[in-house]
């Protein structure tokens, strides 16, 4: 079995030491989904939410939590973001979230994208619930990243 870097020999949890990894370029993917009412999905796109437009609140939404990861996520460390984007694809009966982050440093932006893409959707969520409290959020995943020791990875479609 795999050695699980954030723990120490002993079993306790520890933040991993990256000081002897190479800075290279580094970028993740991430993508997740809120399914909602017609009548949901049509305010939101004809920007008729009361409380504003709601794609705009939850991309910088997004990117705010993409810059503050580390703050939320225990072991992560604190890296300077290059770059941040949040993106919706917007359907009949739902919002799907594709979120990016970029670095050149020591270790990865997974987290940084899988932290944006969610809390869009939670942004969402709580700009649109007022028209539609039965909405579902899921299938957050990791789609793509690159750079690193461990080279490039895509999910499987």
């Amino acid at each position: 079995m795999t050695r699980l870097t954030h723990l120490d020999k002993d079993g306790a949890a520890r933040m991993v030491d990256v000081s002897a990894k190479a800075i290279t370029a580094r970028q993740a993917i991430a993508s997740g989904r809120i399914d909602m009412s017609a009548d949901a999905a049509s305010a939101i796109a004809d920007g008729l939410v009361k409380k504003g437009d709601v794609l705009a609140v939850a991309r910088v939404a997004g990117i705010m939590a993409a810059k503050r990861t580390a703050d939320l996520i225990p072991l992560c460390h604190p890296i300077p973001l290059s770059a941040v984007t949040v993106d919706f694809a917007l359907d009949d009966h739902g919002v799907t979230v594709t979120a990016t982050a970029r670095t050149a440093g020591q270790t990865g932006v997974e987290m940084e994208a899988l932290t944006a893409a969610s809390t869009a959707l939670l942004t969402i969520y709580d700009m649109a619930k007022a028209l539609d409290k039965a909405m579902v959020i899921g299938a957050i995943r990791l789609e793509s990243k690159s750079g690193g020791k461990s080279g490039d990875w895509h999910r499987a479609s």
